[in-house]
């Protein structure tokens, strides 16, 4: 017993074995050695626990713990008959074939010849990728590389521990089967899907590929739905496999009012990847069509180039075909070069734009053509400060509006260091500066006093900032931190009149928080600065005990002369800013509360909100949210003058979301309601059942938010995915 041990050791690990006293190779009884190639002549060798010769009929018996293996194919068996006189291997009891790929097929009784590549086996089971089980009454395999089976049955549902006996939540039964081991794929004729062994639909033909491969050609799984603008619709996808790095998919969509076909090309190479999504249609008695192409390429290790496509015939399309729930309301493309070096990055493109809703008028955006951005942020230098420069160049078109070429720099240096006292200060020196050209200046969105500029700028700003942390240890009661923050900045008085004399680009949104607090320009941009001696306060506390933490800020900042260029109700208006400030507690991984204020300074009046809270555990979870700002930025550049009314009506919104997770169940339900105009925004929810077979996604979503004079869309969608073979689906908006 001792040597059968080893020698299957031996085998297990490669070594090749010689003939010896008491084990029996097929090869000699044969008349082959083990040096001949790989073929359906290659000797079989095995090793078992017990070997019966019958030299007058020709046949080898070998029993007990039976292994078997010719040209990479390995046989197990209770029991083994080599048939000398007709090269037929008999195998009977817990039969196991393992085939070079790795795929394992059982059986209660195989016959096989042609070197294990033809075989017929009674009670054929088979073990495939991606929990994939296909079982047979019977089987016969050709070649090594066909299986044909009768009375098959394919799923990857896992049985029931308890009652094995019971149907798996699906399977595909079939009265027969073939398996194609060459090509990876699985044909079933006079074919029903039982789902927990009831019949629930039939299909003459079907196939699908092998669990093993990841991309096959053929038919996906047709979606079904219906609109209210194309009627009822079907969509039947071809996925087309090309080569071994790019795929096509056809879709075609036939409504009752309307048609689609849509292309995705997918391409990878060796330096990039590629993905082009088109489609042509009918729509609404008009040719349509649309095109969302991206691809990024590497150069080297340092340089890159891609592109960003997103066009499209009209909105009404995107809604109708490819867009369910939130259209955009604009499209972006863009083409690109960018590089990544040690503290530095750099970046050239161009961008347009395309308007989908019908409150953007087209010919008011831009078109940049191009951009250039350098950013660089060096190493500490004799003197122990960091320098960092941002460079930027763009040239904006638009057809109505404002042209406007600039050229900025934004440089920094800054010297950190810590007192003897644990107070930590920081040393700045800032340079803004730019240069413009525009034309129709006095049009959207600056509505300057001229129609053209020509004026470059230079703005620079020293100041101070200090953190003085002070931390007790309490003991049992935690850890608690008071951080008085300080910062004085000085810089030349510009005012109301940047407004005036240079273009408006980048400094067109505009909101006062704790955030920026202590920015040395508020603004997002260079286009407006903050100019003037100024300076901000804060007092940040925080207190972490037992796992929790309790955090908060509270802040305001102060100017020597009122400035004019910071849009109206935005809290620094007047020399005294509103008061900032920002809380968080979290007491445990269940509960999470979050809320961020701007009070006025005056009244302390709420100026703008928004709070969060979030409590529960995966298995239930709520979340809330809610916010509010004294004005709506959005309609500020709209007009020329003071703003218009509609810029002082406030926003008041608030949120709910829940989701529950338990074991294969995923639900949750959101909902935003406008408290201003008191009328719902949206409302959905999602369910999901998945397991290691089978996958159920249902989710409906309420806009009730206008959209191109469509007042509200409901939309409807579910799938069924059945995994490794298809997905069906329904939609309807």
């Amino acid at each position: 017993m001792f040597r059968a041990l080893a020698v299957a050791l031996m085998v297990l690990a490669g070594v090749a074995l010689a003939p010896a006293p008491g084990w029996a190779q097929f090869a000699a009884l044969s008349g082959h050695n083990g040096a001949q190639p790989a073929s359906s002549q290659q000797p079989v060798t095995f090793v078992a626990d017990r070997v019966v010769y019958d030299r007058a009929r020709g046949l080898v018996t070998a029993e007990g713990h039976v292994q078997a293996w010719q040209n990479d194919h390995v046989l197990l068996a209770d029991r083994i008959v080599f048939d000398r006189n007709t090269n037929v291997v008999a195998a009977t009891g817990h039969v196991s074939l393992i085939e070079p790929d790795g795929q394992v097929l059982s059986s209660e009784y195989a016959e096989l010849t042609q070197g294990m590549r033809d075989a017929v086996l009674r009670g054929m089971g088979a073990i495939l990728a991606e929990n994939g089980r296909l079982v047979a009454n019977g089987a016969r395999r050709s070649s090594g590389e066909i299986n044909e089976m009768s009375q098959a049955v394919y799923s990857t549902c896992n049985l029931c521990a308890r009652h094995p006996e019971t149907a798996p939540l699906w399977q595909l039964r079939a009265a027969s089967a073939t398996q194609d081991l060459e090509r990876k794929r699985i044909e079933y004729r006079n074919v029903w899907l039982d789902i927990y062994g009831v019949p629930v639909a039939y299909f003459p033909y079907f196939f699908n590929a092998d669990p093993s491969v990841k991309r096959a050609s053929g038919f996906l799984v047709p979606s079904f739905g219906s609109s209210k603008n194309i009627g009822g619709f079907a969509a039947i996808p071809y996925y087309w496999v090309l080569d071994g790095q790019s795929d096509l998919t056809i879709k075609p969509t036939i409504g009752n009012q309307a048609q689609a076909l849509e292309l995705t090309y997918r391409r990878r190479f060796n330096d990039g990847v590629m993905t082009i999504d088109g489609s042509v249609g009918h729509d609404r008695s008009a040719a349509q069509g649309d095109i969302f192409a991206n691809g990024q390429f590497n150069l080297n290790d340092t340089w890159r180039y891609g592109f960003d496509i997103e066009r499209a015939s009209s909105a009404t399309y995107l809604d109708d075909f490819r867009v369910k729930g939130i259209a955009p309301n604009v499209l972006a493309s863009q083409v690109y070069l960018e590089g990544f070096g040690d503290g530095a990055y750099s970046r050239l493109d161009a961008r347009a734009y395309q308007a989908l809703n019908l409150t953007v008028s087209q010919n008011l955006l831009p078109t940049v053509l191009p951009r250039y951005e350098y950013s660089f942020f060096g190493k500490p230098d004799a003197l122990g400060g960091r320098f960092s420069l941002d460079f930027n160049t763009f040239n904006v078109i638009r057809d109505v509006g404002t042209n406007t070429q600039r050229i900025a720099a934004r440089m920094n240096w800054s010297r950190p260091f810590t007192g003897d006292l644990g107070d930590m200060w920081n040393l700045i020196l800032h340079v803004d500066s730019a240069a413009y050209n525009a034309t129709q200046f006095n049009q959207q969105p600056n509505f300057g006093p001229k129609s053209s500029v020509d004026t470059a700028r230079a703005q620079p700003t020293a100041g101070v900032h200090v953190n003085w942390p002070f931390i007790r240890d309490a003991g049992s009661m935690g850890t608690q931190l008071i951080e008085p923050i300080a910062q004085v900045l000085v810089s030349p008085v510009i005012g109301q009149s940047q407004a005036l004399q240079y273009p408006n680009e980048d400094s067109l949104g505009f909101s006062f928080s704790d955030a920026n607090l202590f920015a040395i320009n508020r603004f997002n941009g260079v286009d407006r600065i903050e100019g003037g001696a100024r300076a901000a306060v804060a007092l940040h506390g925080a207190w972490y005990f037992g796992g929790s933490t309790l955090d908060g800020f509270v802040g305001q900042s102060y100017r020597a002369e009122k400035e004019n260029i910071f849009p109206p109700k935005s809290g620094l208006n007047d020399r005294t800013s509103d008061v900032v400030a920002r809380a968080s507690y979290s007491p445990s991984s269940w509960l999470d509360l979050g809320t961020h204020w701007r009070l006025d300074h005056r009244n302390f009046d709420v100026n703008a909100a928004d709070a969060v809270a979030t409590v529960g555990h995966p298995v239930l979870s709520l979340s809330g949210g809610y916010y509010y700002s004294n004005v709506d930025p959005f309609f500020l550049f709209q007009t020329p003058g003071p703003p218009p009314p509609s810029y002082f009506v406030p926003r008041d919104e608030v949120a709910l979301t829940a989701s529950t997770h338990d074991g294969p169940w995923k639900v949750s339900a959101y909902a935003r309601r406008d408290l201003s105009h008191n009328k719902m925004v949206l409302a959905g929810m999602r369910g999901t059942f998945e397991n290691e077979c089978f996958i159920f996604d249902i989710s409906a979503y309420r806009r009730y938010t206008d959209f191109n004079g469509e007042t509200g869309a409901t939309t409807v969608l579910f799938t069924i995915t059945f995994k490794t073979v298809g997905q069906v689906g329904f939609n309807a908006f």
